[in-house]
């Protein structure tokens, strides 16, 4: 069989597998003007094609603001649909809060609206992005097809940025990835909060710059006059539960971690460590426990080591 007639096999036979790949996308609406997609609090799996995030639109008077953009391009493109059987009114700016790849590849499908973002989130992107993209269609296969990154053209600065009657104020945090945008809307009291909030599912920390700043990011947050709390990851939520469960973690896993250290425990010691019984409904606490004593521990280890200064 020639080249040219397998390549056409190869096409007609992933046809019907493409056709099923259908992230079946169906807004809510959460507040005045305010629609949420939300995400499964599972792990990235081909069964959800990296659906796994919270991804937000406000249709304001001027346009529809879109904040984040999902994990592939095949997920932007459904948002852009689904956003369509919401409101005829276009999309007129993207608000990505950080660069991680479930957040910020559906890029593709807005190219040709402003996609804004903290300097600092454009960077990672640019340096990052190519890599998280690969690594993500390892682990989604055929969903990531045709991704590729696509970085924001408009730099955001904390402030307010008006749309309409919807007043946006942008923060500008640290604790996730070392750049995370939350936002406030001022008329609804909606706090779109990125993944400095994880909530009933357990926080990742790959690129955080430490627990202490996420701790005092968590309380800037909790001090906004929100109504209403939207986490990167997990149930919406009207009461402070999201915060209280985030500071509590934070603070468990700093301890456990500086205990270790303190105590010269092995990494492999602290990753079989037990976890309190008050975060047993949290999804992939262990998982990501074991992650995050990878990502962390070392740095913790080498504190504990540093010589104390001695008198010359």
């Amino acid at each position: 069989m020639s080249p040219r007639w397998i390549m056409l096999w190869l096409i007609l036979f992933s046809l019907p597998v493409l056709a099923e790949l259908d992230y079946g996308l169906k807004p809510r609406l959460i507040a005045d003007d305010t629609w949420l997609l939300e995400g499964s609090t599972a792990n990235f799996t081909k069964d959800n094609g990296g659906n796994i995030v919270n991804v937000g639109f406000i249709v304001t008077e001027a346009g529809v603001v879109v904040i984040d953009t999902g994990p592939s391009r095949r997920y932007g493109e459904a948002l852009r649909q689904a956003i369509a059987r919401v409101t005829e009114k276009p999309v007129i700016q993207v608000l990505l809060t950080h660069h991680h790849p479930d957040h910020a590849l559906g890029n593709q499908a807005f190219k040709d609206v402003p996609i804004g973002a903290l300097a600092g989130t454009a960077e990672l992107l640019h340096a990052q992005g190519d890599s998280l993209a690969e690594n993500l269609y390892r682990l989604v296969g055929d969903w990531m097809r045709g991704t590729e990154v696509v970085l924001p053209g408009e730099v955001l600065q904390a402030g307010v940025k008006t749309f309409g009657s919807h007043d946006l104020q942008l923060l500008h945090l640290r604790g996730h990835t070392g750049a995370d945008l939350a936002i406030l809307d001022r008329k609804t009291g909606v706090l779109f909060a990125g993944d400095l909030v994880f909530y009933q599912r357990a926080l990742t920390t790959p690129h955080t710059p430490g627990l202490a700043q996420w701790q005092a990011d968590i309380a800037t947050l909790q001090g906004l006059p929100w109504t209403l709390v939207v986490p990167g990851h997990g149930p919406i939520a009207t009461d402070a539960k999201p915060f209280e469960q985030m500071r509590d973690y934070l603070t468990w896993l700093d301890h456990l971690l500086r205990d270790g250290a303190a105590q010269g425990r092995d990494m492999s010691e602290l990753i079989r460590s037990p976890i309190p019984e008050r975060f047993a409904t949290i999804n992939l606490a262990r998982y990501e426990l074991t992650r995050s004593v990878t990502h962390l521990y070392p740095q913790y280890e080498r504190t504990q080591m540093q010589p104390i200064n001695t008198q010359q």
